[in-house]
């Protein structure tokens, strides 16, 4: 193994956007679905409310729950589920 092969293994790079979760997110920015977590009932009912791979959302408030546009919708979700859900940051390209 090269001195450049052990590094690469050993510091990878860090990803421009690295994935939070929603619960970390301030309000008021965009943010993009990156994975819900292990494939369970609340997962496919997250999906159905519209919080799918890819799907850009919005924290709109915080507290004892925190409060996502999504899909046009306003969902309100305790921070638990929230904790589980992963997002990265969404920069809108022009």
């Amino acid at each position: 193994m090269s001195l450049i092969q052990f590094f690469m293994i050993a510091s990878p790079m860090p990803r421009k956007n690295p994935p939070i979760t929603l619960e970390d997110i301030p309000e008021g920015e965009d943010f993009r679905v990156v994975s819900l977590g292990e494939a369970t009932e609340l997962s496919t009912r997250l999906r159905e409310m519209g919080f799918c791979e890819k799907a850009v959302i919005r924290r709109v408030a915080g507290g004892s729950a925190i409060v996502c546009q999504v899909c046009g919708t306003r969902i309100a979700l305790n921070s638990s589920i929230a904790g589980k859900i992963r997002v990265e940051r969404f920069a809108c390209e022009l």
